[in-house]
């Protein structure tokens, strides 16, 4: 890894994570001695990253140089933007957090999840601006599936850098209209560099409004006059929850929400002003003792997780909530690339209970993408007109979208950096190359462990998942140099013990023989569980076609003399 030069004359731009991954962004903007960071976000492990919780950038960088950083800035309230803030402040001294007024209640809820005290939370707005020695910020409103989305413009001595954030161009939207005025001033007055969410850069045209989904709800609750309507949309989607409550409201039903993060957001939502009639909300077993013409039924799983409310509810196993034939269920979303199998295996158990499944297949209207596709990137960038392109939150094949995009846009190909995460830009007097890399990677999140697990024991885990685990368990008297008894053999996920009584005398031979032949005067307790490891293995492997994880424990017991009964007994 070739770190960059430290130039302290120019301004440098780098990612630490959104870069070749959707989530997990973390972008940097760095002048002498000022490092402004934009959002903090985290991924959710796929299902190869056995018991991970969360992916969240590397920020060792950042832990070498905070004494640098003057402010983190967030764009929206997302996880994929959020969600890295609490092991971020558990690592990282963070001086001022800035951020809009939803995101400041989602940040407050998940740092008293954790009970992380932090007081310089402090909410923006399009009209804030925050100066530092060198450099300021402002911001301008996007519109995006949660309230308060912003883009964000650092301005430096270098030149003028714009981060859009999440981002689409609805001329119809639920909330407020994105400030497109603004955008057009801002690119007016000069900018060196824009980065730009590139996640639907693959989608061709425009995307739906959400007015659209709005008029699809409401059509489908004025047909569907008997029984309870069951919506499972994204928790974080919060204009889309304002619009069902609005429709339930009108449509004479009552919700009652399933999910904890469907309880968070709408909770917050309700504080913050975003949805109204908090007197529609009721308990699951008020819901239960209503007319289920008068109930919609709101929570989580539209993406088939097991444990999610839909999933139980599909199930049967739902404590609560159990699934009648004039049911009608709806996906209001659609399914994140990987998770098609889960969402399918949901709606064929709901099938299987006799209730009305839609879902954006059987009625597209019922979801849209809160991202931007391809002509409303060309027309991000046509107001911000940049003189310098770099394409992020998004795999490479969405970033090679946007970069080709943006070429249609007239921004020289040479002037277009396909980036990823740690290498840097170095901008200075208005021109940018590539100037080397800073430390980026993927932190594993295990519980309260940050970092802890990595690589070697996501490893081990994949081995004990697929083949298993076998234990050795031997007692040795080191003073005499003997085994006492034979090994004992325990295994798990591996072969039943009882079923396999020959294979397992077989491994107690085998690791008697391999001990017997370790223990001499140069007594090594390392040498002996190598010796059992490398034979059980490969006998192991030429009988079963598998690889279990070895794990010999030895047992030193030191016996002394007859008269006293007593034993000394440590592991090794």
């Amino acid at each position: 890894m070739k770190f960059f030069n430290n130039n302290i004359e120019d301004t440098k731009i780098f990612a630490l994570g959104g870069l070749g991954e959707v989530g997990k962004n973390m972008y940097c903007i760095m002048y002498k001695n000022e490092i402004v960071i934009v959002d903090a976000g985290v991924i959710f492990p796929e299902s190869d990253l056995m018991g991970i919780d969360y992916v969240i950038p590397d920020f060792t960088f950042l832990k070498k140089n905070e004494k640098k950083i003057k402010g983190l800035f967030i764009t929206h309230g997302h996880e994929d933007h959020i969600g890295g803030i609490p092991f971020l402040l558990q690592t990282v001294n963070i001086p001022v957090i800035y951020a809009p007024n939803q995101a400041v209640g989602l940040i407050k809820k998940k740092l008293d999840d954790r009970n992380i005290q932090y007081k310089n939370l402090i909410v923006y707005t399009d009209k804030t601006k925050v100066k530092f020695k060198n450099m300021s910020v402002e911001f301008f409103r996007t519109t995006h599936s949660i309230p308060d989305s912003h883009g964000i413009v650092v301005h430096t001595p270098n030149g003028t850098v714009v981060t859009t954030g999440d981002f689409k161009f609805d001329l119809t939207p639920i909330g407020p209209m994105a400030d497109i005025h603004k955008m057009a001033s801002i690119g007016s007055r000069g900018v060196s560099l824009l980065l730009s969410d590139s996640t639907n850069a693959l989608n061709p045209g425009m995307s739906t409004s959400e007015s659209k989904v709005d008029d699809a709800l409401s059509e489908l609750f004025t047909k569907k006059k008997d029984g309870r309507i069951i919506i499972a949309t994204f928790a974080s989607n919060i204009y889309r929850l304002k619009h069902i409550v609005d429709t339930c409201k009108r449509n004479g039903r009552k919700i009652a929400t399933f999910g904890r993060s469907m309880d968070n957001n709408i909770e917050i939502s309700i504080q913050g002003g975003y949805i109204k009639h908090k007197d529609i909300f009721i308990t699951p077993d008020e819901a239960n003792r209503l007319p289920d013409n008068k109930v919609c039924l709101l929570c989580t799983g539209s993406q088939g997780e097991p444990l999610a409310a839909l999933s139980r509810i599909a199930n049967g196993s739902h404590r609560q909530i159990k699934l009648k034939p004039d049911d009608t269920v709806v996906f209001s979303s659609s399914p994140i690339p990987g998770n098609a199998i889960s969402i399918a295996r949901t709606v064929n158990k709901l099938y299987l209970k006799g209730v009305d499944v839609y879902t954006n297949t059987s009625l597209p209207d019922i979801h849209t993408s809160g991202h931007g596709n391809t002509e409303e990137l060309k027309l991000m960038l046509r107001l911000i007109k940049p003189k310098y392109f770099m394409p992020v939150h998004g795999e490479y094949r969405m970033l090679k979208a946007h970069a080709d995009a943006a070429v249609d846009c007239d921004i020289p190909k040479k002037n277009i950096f396909i980036m990823s995460n740690g290498e840097v830009l170095s901008l200075y007097k208005g021109k940018i190359n590539k100037q080397g890399s800073v430390i980026a990677g993927d932190v594993y999140v295990d519980g309260n462990r940050i970092g802890d697990v990595g690589a070697a024991v996501i490893k081990d885990r994949k081995i004990m998942a697929n083949d298993g685990i076998v234990v050795v368990i031997a007692n040795i008297d080191t003073k005499e140099h003997k085994l006492l008894g034979n090994p004992n053999i325990t295994t798990r996920g591996f072969v039943l013990v009882n079923d396999n009584a020959e294979l397992i005398k077989k491994l107690e031979d085998i690791s008697k023989r391999a001990i017997l032949s370790k223990l001499n005067n140069q007594l090594s307790y390392s040498d002996i569980k190598n010796e059992i490891t490398a034979h059980l293995t490969t006998y192991i492997y030429s009988k079963t076609g598998r690889k279990p994880i070895i794990l010999p424990v030895i047992m030193d017991v030191k016996r002394k003399a007859k008269k006293n009964n007593n034993k000394n007994v440590s592991e090794k």
